[in-house]
């Protein structure tokens, strides 16, 4: 179980902590949306349900916009837009 961070095209990036609880997933996002400029996208993939409400309001608190959110079987995947 690794924490991935990665660039996957011009202002894309993904970040998966799947297998990872409370609060390691909102802590690894908040490191994410740190290392990327305003405007670019993070694609951010995790398992821990409960990790979601902490994350939009993180997110929320920050500035950073929730594009979209998926669930794919066991998977939640947020597509967050840097503010």
């Amino acid at each position: 179980m690794a924490m991935k961070f990665e660039k996957t095209g011009e202002g894309k990036y993904m970040l998966d902590v799947c297998g990872y609880v409370c609060p390691h997933p909102q802590i690894y996002c908040k490191k994410s949306i740190e290392k990327m400029a305003e405007g670019e996208v993070l694609n951010m993939v995790f398992d821990n349900p409960s990790s979601g409400e902490t994350i939009k309001q993180m997110l929320d608190q920050a500035g950073h916009e929730l594009v979209e959110e998926k669930k794919e079987g066991s998977k939640i995947i947020f597509v967050i837009k840097k503010g």
